[in-house]
C-alpha cells in the first residue's frame, strides 16, 4: 500500500536524507530541499547506538557505516581529577540488542547517505531556502511535505503551528571539535569527565581519532567572538587529566564550533493536513540524551513503514505520531535530566549515574524496532 506519491522533503540532514533514502525505494518521486550550498557536516560526530544501527542496516548501509565508524567497549564515567566514578558495558548492551554500536564523524556519515541517495538517482536540490510561506505552494504540489529543517529554525514547523514553538535555552555551552591526539592517548572506551557545571566528553572513531564535547553553564552571548570562546575553554580545562588537554592540543581547529544547546518540549502533534515535520524539528532532544541522530533515523523508518501499511494519508500520519511521540519524549526527558545533574544549579562534580541497566536500555532502545525489516 502507498498513500503519497510526491514528496517534498525540506532539510537534507540525517532525517531528510534517510526518508528520503526509503521513500524512493518505495517507488515515491521525491524531490529533497536543501538550503545549503552542500551536504551540511554541522557536528563533530555521533554516536550510533544500536537501534540507529537497525536502521541502517535497513538501508543496506550498515556495513559501511561500521567500516568509517569506531567500535566503542565500554563509557567510563570520571570526575574532573580523573577518577573514574563508574563504567557502562557498551558490549552487553549490543549483545542484548543485536546490534552495534557505532562511533563516526558527522562529515563521513553524511557522505555515505549522500552516497546512497545520489545512486538511488535523488539528486538535493541545494540552494533552496524553504521559508514558512512557501510551505502552502509545496503542499499543493506535492501528496506530502516533510520538514526535516533542523531544531532552531524550522519553516515547516512554522506553517504548522500558527505561532512558531520556539526552541529553549538549557543553559550550557557546547564547543565540538575534532582530534587527532596520537596512538595511546585513548582507547575503545568513551570517556565522559564531569565537574561542578562542567564537562567533557571524548569518543573515539579510531586508534588515533575521536570527536569530543567541551560544556559548561554560561548566559547566551552571540556577540562574544568565538576565539574567545575557545579561549575560554582552553582556560577552564587547562587542569583537567591528561586526556583532555592532549586531545585540545591537537585539535583541528578548522573543526570547532560552538553551539548553545537548545532543545523542544513535547509537541501535541507534528502534522497539519498534508504538512509533517520529524528528527529535530519534531522532538530535538539535547545532546546529553545520546539519541539525537538515532531518533532521527528511527522517524525515517517509521514513516516510510506508515506510508507503505495505511491508503490514507491522514491515518499514516497520525499512527506516525503516536508509534513515536513515548519514544522521542523519552529522550527529550533524559536529556534534560542529565543536562539538570551537570549543569543546573545545584550541579555536583561527581559524573550522573545512567540509572539504567543493559537489560532496561536495550529495551529502551529496540522498543518499537522489532517488527519486520522496514
Amino acid at each position: 500500500m502507498t498513500c503519497a506519491k510526491r514528496i517534498a522533503i525540506v532539510g537534507a540532514g540525517v532525517a531528510g536524507m534517510a526518508l528520503a533514502i526509503f521513500a524512493t525505494r518505495q517507488g515515491h518521486q521525491v524531490s529533497l530541499f536543501e538550503r545549503g550550498s552542500a551536504v551540511s557536516s554541522m557536528g563533530a560526530g555521533v554516536t550510533l547506538w544500536p537501534n540507529a544501527i537497525f536502521v541502517m542496516e535497513q538501508m543496506e548501509l550498515g556495513d559501511a557505516i561500521k567500516h568509517k565508524g569506531g567500535a566503542p567497549r565500554f563509557m567510563r564515567q570520571l570526575d574532573q581529577h580523573g577518577i573514574q566514578k563508574g563504567e557502562f558495558d557498551i558490549l552487553e548492551v549490543n549483545r542484548l540488542c543485536g546490534f552495534p554500536s557505532v562511533t563516526i564523524l558527522r562529515r563521513d556519515l553524511m557522505r555515505i547517505l549522500a552516497k546512497a541517495l545520489h545512486a538511488l538517482g535523488v539528486d538535493i536540490e541545494f540552494n533552496r531556502s524553504i521559508a514558512a510561506q512557501d510551505i502552502e505552494g509545496l503542499r499543493t504540489q506535492y501528496d506530502l511535505v516533510v520538514g526535516a529543517d533542523g531544531r532552531m529554525n524550522s519553516a515547516v514547523r512554522q506553517a504548522i503551528y500558527a505561532e512558531d514553538v520556539l526552541p529553549r535555552y538549557q543553559g550550557f555551552i557546547n564547543i565540538i571539535g575534532i582530534s587527532q591526539p596520537g596512538r595511546g592517548v585513548i582507547d575503545a572506551a568513551i570517556h565522559d569527565f564531569c565537574g561542578a557545571g562542567e564537562r567533557f566528553g571524548i569518543v573515539p572513531v579510531g586508534d588515533d581519532l575521536c570527536f569530543w564535547a567541551a560544556a559548561w553553564r554560561t548566559p547566551i552571548d552571540r556577540a562574544r567572538p568565538l576565539p574567545a570562546w575557545y579561549d575560554e575553554m582552553d582556560q577552564r580545562f587547562r587542569d583537567w587529566p591528561g586526556p583532555v588537554r592532549k586531545v585540545l592540543q591537537s585539535r583541528d581547529e578548522t573543526s570547532l564550533n560552538r553551539i548553545f544547546v537548545h532543545d523542544l518540549d513535547p509537541l501535541p502533534y507534528w502534522h497539519r493536513d498534508n504538512v509533517l515535520i520529524i528528527g529535530d524539528a519534531a522532538h530535538a532532544p539535547l545532546p546529553t540524551s545520546g539519541q539525537g541522530a538515532c531518533q532521527a533515523l528511527e522517524d525515517a523508518w517509521h514513516l516510510s513503514r506508515m506510508l507503505e501499511e495505511h491508503d490514507l494519508l491522514e491515518t499514516a500520519l497520525s499512527h506516525f505520531y503516536e508509534t513515536r511521540i513515548v519514544k522521542t519524549s523519552a529522550a527529550q526527558s533524559a536529556g534534560r535530566q542529565v543536562a539538570q545533574r551537570i549543569f543546573g544549579d545545584q550541579s555536583k562534580s561527581s559524573p550522573p549515574a545512567s540509572g539504567f541497566s543493559a537489560g532496561q536500555l536495550s529495551r529502551l532502545w529496540m522498543q518499537g524496532l522489532e517488527k519486520g525489516s522496514g
